[in-house]
Protein backbone atom coordinates (compact mmCIF):
# COMPACT_ATOMS: atom_id res chain seq x y z
CA UNK A 1 0.00 0.00 0.00
CA UNK A 2 1.36 3.03 -0.95
CA UNK A 3 2.50 5.71 1.98
CA UNK A 4 3.49 8.96 0.06
CA UNK A 5 7.03 8.44 0.35
CA UNK A 6 9.39 6.99 -2.99
CA UNK A 7 13.22 7.58 -1.10
CA UNK A 8 12.27 6.80 2.21
CA UNK A 9 10.02 3.66 2.08
CA UNK A 10 10.56 3.00 5.33
CA UNK A 11 8.62 6.02 6.39
CA UNK A 12 5.19 5.85 7.73
CA UNK A 13 4.93 9.17 9.37
CA UNK A 14 4.05 12.36 8.15
CA UNK A 15 6.64 15.34 8.10
CA UNK A 16 5.79 17.58 11.46
CA UNK A 17 4.86 21.24 11.37
CA UNK A 18 7.75 22.54 13.49
CA UNK A 19 10.58 23.22 11.03
CA UNK A 20 10.82 25.68 8.36
CA UNK A 21 12.86 28.87 7.27
CA UNK A 22 11.76 31.89 5.31
CA UNK A 23 14.13 33.58 2.48
CA UNK A 24 13.90 36.78 1.20
CA UNK A 25 16.96 38.93 -0.27
CA UNK A 26 18.73 35.55 -0.56
CA UNK A 27 18.98 34.89 3.61
CA UNK A 28 17.12 32.98 5.72
CA UNK A 29 15.28 35.63 8.26
CA UNK A 30 16.05 34.96 11.93
CA UNK A 31 13.55 33.77 14.66
CA UNK A 32 10.79 33.55 12.86
CA UNK A 33 8.08 31.06 14.98
CA UNK A 34 5.30 30.88 13.11
CA UNK A 35 3.96 30.99 9.57
CA UNK A 36 0.34 30.94 8.93
CA UNK A 37 -0.74 28.78 6.46
CA UNK A 38 -0.60 29.25 2.13
CA UNK A 39 -3.99 29.45 1.38
CA UNK A 40 -5.66 30.08 -2.36
CA UNK A 41 -9.11 30.26 -3.18
CA UNK A 42 -10.98 29.89 -6.49
CA UNK A 43 -14.44 31.75 -7.24
CA UNK A 44 -16.72 29.50 -8.15
CA UNK A 45 -18.75 30.82 -11.46
CA UNK A 46 -22.67 29.13 -11.60
CA UNK A 47 -24.18 29.37 -15.06
CA UNK A 48 -27.29 27.61 -16.45
CA UNK A 49 -28.42 26.29 -20.00
CA UNK A 50 -31.61 27.37 -21.12
CA UNK A 51 -32.60 24.08 -21.94
CA UNK A 52 -31.46 22.52 -18.50
CA UNK A 53 -32.41 24.95 -16.08
CA UNK A 54 -33.22 23.15 -13.02
CA UNK A 55 -29.36 22.72 -12.15
CA UNK A 56 -26.65 24.47 -12.08
CA UNK A 57 -23.23 24.60 -13.79
CA UNK A 58 -19.76 25.28 -12.63
CA UNK A 59 -16.52 26.80 -13.89
CA UNK A 60 -13.44 28.34 -11.62
CA UNK A 61 -13.59 32.03 -11.55
CA UNK A 62 -10.68 34.19 -10.30
CA UNK A 63 -8.51 32.97 -7.95
CA UNK A 64 -6.85 34.94 -4.75
CA UNK A 65 -3.57 33.88 -3.11
CA UNK A 66 -4.46 35.05 1.01
CA UNK A 67 -1.75 36.57 2.71
CA UNK A 68 0.38 34.87 5.65
CA UNK A 69 1.56 36.02 8.98
CA UNK A 70 4.96 35.98 10.39
CA UNK A 71 5.56 35.69 13.96
CA UNK A 72 8.99 36.04 15.86
CA UNK A 73 10.23 37.09 19.21
CA UNK A 74 11.64 40.37 19.21
CA UNK A 75 15.33 40.75 18.78
CA UNK A 76 17.41 43.41 17.98
CA UNK A 77 17.21 42.54 14.40
CA UNK A 78 15.50 45.15 12.52
CA UNK A 79 14.61 43.28 9.34
CA UNK A 80 11.05 43.17 9.69
CA UNK A 81 10.38 46.79 10.72
CA UNK A 82 13.12 48.17 7.66
CA UNK A 83 10.67 45.98 5.24
CA UNK A 84 7.56 47.23 6.56
CA UNK A 85 9.16 50.72 6.37
CA UNK A 86 8.90 50.78 2.88
CA UNK A 87 5.38 50.83 2.46
CA UNK A 88 4.93 53.35 5.48
CA UNK A 89 7.34 55.52 7.76
CA UNK A 90 7.04 58.16 10.09
CA UNK A 91 8.61 60.43 7.15
CA UNK A 92 5.46 60.37 4.93
CA UNK A 93 4.67 59.31 1.51
CA UNK A 94 7.47 61.01 0.12
CA UNK A 95 9.16 58.55 1.89
CA UNK A 96 7.82 55.02 0.56
CA UNK A 97 9.95 52.97 -1.51
CA UNK A 98 7.60 51.93 -4.58
CA UNK A 99 10.45 50.19 -6.21
CA UNK A 100 11.25 47.80 -3.46
CA UNK A 101 8.38 47.21 -1.63
CA UNK A 102 7.86 44.19 -3.17
CA UNK A 103 9.87 40.83 -2.37
CA UNK A 104 10.15 37.27 -3.96
CA UNK A 105 9.93 34.91 -1.15
CA UNK A 106 10.91 31.48 -0.70
CA UNK A 107 9.40 29.13 2.45
CA UNK A 108 11.25 25.81 3.21
CA UNK A 109 9.67 22.63 4.91
CA UNK A 110 11.97 20.75 6.61
CA UNK A 111 11.75 17.07 7.77
CA UNK A 112 13.11 16.38 11.02
CA UNK A 113 16.61 16.15 10.02
CA UNK A 114 17.01 19.44 8.81
CA UNK A 115 16.65 18.72 4.88
CA UNK A 116 14.34 20.50 3.29
CA UNK A 117 11.28 18.34 1.83
CA UNK A 118 9.30 21.01 0.37
CA UNK A 119 9.74 24.40 -1.08
CA UNK A 120 7.29 27.11 -1.97
CA UNK A 121 7.81 30.35 -3.87
CA UNK A 122 5.87 33.55 -2.77
CA UNK A 123 5.85 36.00 -5.56
CA UNK A 124 5.76 39.88 -5.18
CA UNK A 125 5.34 40.21 -1.37
CA UNK A 126 4.77 43.15 0.59
CA UNK A 127 4.14 44.33 3.91
CA UNK A 128 0.32 44.98 4.62
CA UNK A 129 0.17 44.98 8.55
CA UNK A 130 3.57 45.55 11.01
CA UNK A 131 2.89 44.32 14.52
CA UNK A 132 6.01 46.62 16.38
CA UNK A 133 5.22 45.19 20.09
CA UNK A 134 2.17 42.89 21.32
CA UNK A 135 0.05 43.34 24.59
CA UNK A 136 2.48 44.63 26.95
CA UNK A 137 1.50 42.71 30.57
CA UNK A 138 3.80 43.06 33.69
CA UNK A 139 1.77 39.74 35.04
CA UNK A 140 2.27 37.34 31.77
CA UNK A 141 5.03 34.83 31.36
CA UNK A 142 5.76 34.85 27.85
CA UNK A 143 7.91 35.96 25.25
CA UNK A 144 7.06 39.31 23.48
CA UNK A 145 6.34 38.56 19.47
CA UNK A 146 6.75 41.01 16.40
CA UNK A 147 4.31 40.06 13.44
CA UNK A 148 3.53 41.10 9.93
CA UNK A 149 1.33 40.13 7.10
CA UNK A 150 2.75 39.76 3.98
CA UNK A 151 0.07 40.21 0.79
CA UNK A 152 0.55 37.98 -2.21
CA UNK A 153 -0.20 37.91 -5.57
CA UNK A 154 0.84 34.35 -5.87
CA UNK A 155 2.51 31.14 -4.81
CA UNK A 156 3.81 27.61 -6.22
CA UNK A 157 5.52 24.71 -5.20
CA UNK A 158 9.27 24.32 -6.55
CA UNK A 159 8.28 20.54 -8.34
CA UNK A 160 12.10 20.24 -8.36
CA UNK A 161 12.46 19.92 -5.03
CA UNK A 162 12.59 16.22 -4.57
CA UNK A 163 11.96 14.11 -1.36
CA UNK A 164 15.41 14.34 0.83
CA UNK A 165 17.00 10.71 1.35
CA UNK A 166 16.69 11.06 5.10
CA UNK A 167 20.22 8.89 5.26
CA UNK A 168 22.42 11.63 4.18
CA UNK A 169 23.97 13.56 6.89
CA UNK A 170 22.41 16.74 8.83
CA UNK A 171 22.81 19.60 6.23
CA UNK A 172 25.85 22.33 7.51
CA UNK A 173 23.80 25.18 9.20
CA UNK A 174 20.57 22.60 10.17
Amino acid sequence: MPKGFVTNAHRIDPYKNFKFRLLWDQKVVLGISKVSPLKRTTEVVSHREGGDNSRDHKSPGRTTYEGITLERGITHDATFELWANRIHSSAGDAAMDLVDFRKDVTLEFLNEKGHVAKRYFLFRAWVSEFTALPDLDANANAVAIESMKLELESWERDLGTQEPNEASPVPAGA
